[in-house]
């Protein structure tokens, strides 16, 4: 018989540890959502059908999950223990660190290299919310049973961010939308970081005079050359 593996958070010591203090659930959740957005803009150009739609950035991605608690194995008389024995160190992972003046830094697994996502093995996360709710009482009003609805928001430094993105090839032809005064050396500094580069631009659209650009102009960034 297979035993369970327990889903778990590691309290981490720093930010960029991978290891950290285990705290293992009592009941593994039932279902948890991953959940992933972008941030858009939209550009109106004027006689289009629709406004065009620009990336901006990306946004943090959460995992919510419903975690159970349960301590009537000790009775539920007057000898019972509170839930809260068990809840509490839960809730304290929202809780400022006396050291990092900041909630800790959180690794969130569970099944090993099955977990949702790629090329990851767990959830390194911050908690945003935690709410609790009590389920069951003591004839003397002591909680017995409880349900922590969690959320956890990813956590990436700066670095690893930028590590990320050194992975995959900016170099794309793209489109840009011309916006009231900009020119064509500041559209080439923003497509390549070199303003004397729009002569690459200004080919590749078939544009004579470069400054009659006039606002709302598609341009077509061609790939640059590194």
């Amino acid at each position: 018989m297979t035993a369970v593996l327990h889903a778990r958070f590691e309290r981490l010591p720093n930010p960029g540890a991978s290891t950290g203090t285990p705290l293992e659930v009592q009941f593994n959740p039932s279902e948890y959502t991953l959940t992933k957005g972008a941030q858009l803009s939209e550009i109106p150009i004027p006689g289009l059908d629709q406004p065009i739609i620009q990336f901006v950035r990306g946004q943090t991605e959460t995992l919510t999950l419903d975690l159970f608690f349960d301590s009537t194995e000790d009775g539920t008389g007057s000898a019972a223990k509170p839930v809260t024995e068990k809840t509490d160190k839960f809730y304290e992972l929202i809780k400022i660190d006396s050291e990092a003046h900041a909630p800790p830094v959180l690794l969130f697994s569970w099944g090993g290299n099955g977990f949702a996502g790629s090329k990851r093995k767990a959830f390194k996360c911050v908690v945003a919310n935690v709410r609790q709710q009590f389920t069951f009482f003591s004839p003397t009003g002591t909680p017995l049973r409880a349900k922590l609805t969690v959320e956890l928001r990813e956590y990436k430094s700066l670095a690893d961010q930028i590590r990320e993105l050194n992975l995959k090839s900016a170099d794309h032809t793209k489109a840009h939308v011309v916006v009231e005064g900009e020119t064509m050396s500041s559209v080439a500094y923003q497509a390549y970081g070199d303003p004397a580069a729009w002569r690459a631009i200004a080919d590749a659209n078939a544009i004579d005079d470069p400054l009659a650009l006039a606002p709302g102009t598609i341009l077509r960034i061609p790939r640059g050359d590194t």
